[in-house]
């Protein structure tokens, strides 16, 4: 005689599933098994990415900058190919293994209309307070731009914020180095209002 089978739901039998049900090993055979076998390709992973040729400071500043030329490039301004196309070993041996903040400074003009200039300029580590903004505007004044970037590896103080609206007359952008450096091509870019 036929055994009747108890039918679920959705249309599989009950003992169907008890049957194909998988066992999961415990945790730690788990951990163990992939201590073992996964471990080198991890390292090897992780120590390509590694950088053996200098600073770790150098590496952020050389990426931060290739960043915010890319970033001007798009948005019409002009950039000189062999800008974009310098390497990190390139960088390095220009710049030195520590760049000095005064030396990564460059300006450039809008393609489509020369008249505009705008004026990129890395801060110190320290937090920006109202003295480097003055200091930023005396080093800069005379220059005729239309607009200035200021890249800061560390927090602008609040009242610096401020005096940068009555300092400068002209719209002042303000990046942080480490948003610049998680910037891929892949990834939009803020529009700005160059």
């Amino acid at each position: 005689m036929s055994q009747s089978v108890p039918i679920d739901s959705a249309g599989s039998t009950t003992a169907a599933a008890a049957a194909t049900r998988i066992v999961s090993p415990p945790a730690s055979a788990v951990a163990t098994e992939m201590e073992v076998d996964d471990v080198p390709e991890v390292v090897d992973c992780i120590s390509s990415m590694v950088d053996h040729g200098g600073s770790v400071e150098s590496h952020r500043l050389f990426l931060a900058r290739r960043t915010t030329l890319e970033m001007l490039r798009d948005r019409g301004y002009s950039v000189p190919e062999a800008e974009l196309a310098r390497t990190l070993p390139e960088f390095r041996a220009w710049w030195s293994d520590k760049p000095e903040l005064e030396r990564l400074a460059f300006s450039t003009t809008l393609a489509s209309d020369p008249s505009k200039k705008v004026q990129i300029i890395f801060c110190p580590p320290e937090p920006v307070k109202i003295a480097a903004i003055r200091e930023i505007n005396n080093r800069i004044e005379g220059e005729n731009l239309s607009r200035l970037i200021l890249i800061l590896q560390s927090r602008i103080m609040s009242r610096a914020r401020e005096s940068i609206k009555e300092i400068f007359k002209f719209k002042v952008d303000i990046f942080q180095v480490c948003f610049l450096l998680v910037l891929w091509p892949s990834f939009p870019i803020p529009k700005l209002n160059f």
